[in-house]
């Protein structure tokens, strides 16, 4: 197993201020559906919580099924442009990252799916000089957080130790998921914590500089 520590991040609202509402909002206008229809439709564990968790292999099987789901066919192109609708980046947090990546690896974890992964440096551009190939979403590793299995895989993806690694993510409920496989994880608040809990992290495991 590597040695050099590992610095893992959620996305939405923690290095982006996400606005659901904006996103379905948009995604009404593109289908004609109403928010209570969109979600009775996708948003379930048949539908996107499957897909979080890895249940479409690839972008193109997660946008026939959210097509056939829909009954609305919206070309992948206009469904990446609502989404980065959504996003808002949030340069502190983004500071804190690049910090993190001086004192070793950074990588993404977020829960989405299988499009998403596809698209992520389109959808999250301010992303790429920070980590690099290293952006993922729970697809990926097979399994949504707080699922320990997430995290699980996430290690053995990386070949790296759990008190080797530092994760942050702004739900209390994903903190716990990670903490349960021995991940050190923070709970976000905001970027000046953030940032005060990497160089704690990287302290502890002889990584500051």
């Amino acid at each position: 197993m590597t040695a050099t520590p590992l610095f893992v991040f959620d996305m939405d609202d923690v290095l982006f201020d996400y606005d659901w509402r904006v996103r379905m909002t948009g995604l009404s206008a593109l289908t004609g559906l109403e928010f209570a229809e969109l979600r009775r439709r996708w948003w379930h564990e048949h539908g996107e919580w499957a897909a979080e968790a890895g249940g479409f292999a690839n972008a193109d099987l997660y946008h026939a099924a959210f097509t056939n789901a829909i009954g609305r066919h919206i070309p992948v192109a206009d469904w990446i442009a609502n989404r980065r609708s959504a996003m808002t980046p949030w340069p502190e947090s983004l500071s804190a990252v690049q910090r993190a990546a001086e004192l070793g690896t950074v990588s993404l974890l977020t829960n989405n799916g299988p499009l998403v992964e596809a698209h992520l440096a389109e959808l999250a551009p301010e992303l790429v000089p920070l980590f690099g190939a290293e952006l993922h979403t729970s697809s990926f590793y097979g399994a949504r957080k707080p699922d320990p299995a997430v995290f699980e895989n996430m290690l053995a993806h990386y070949e790296v130790a759990a008190d080797q690694v530092f994760f942050a993510d702004d739900l209390e409920i994903n903190v716990q998921g990670a903490r349960s496989v021995g991940i050190d994880a923070h709970r976000f608040l905001d970027a000046a914590a953030l940032r005060q809990a990497i160089e704690r992290f990287a302290e502890r495991v002889g990584a500051s500089v």
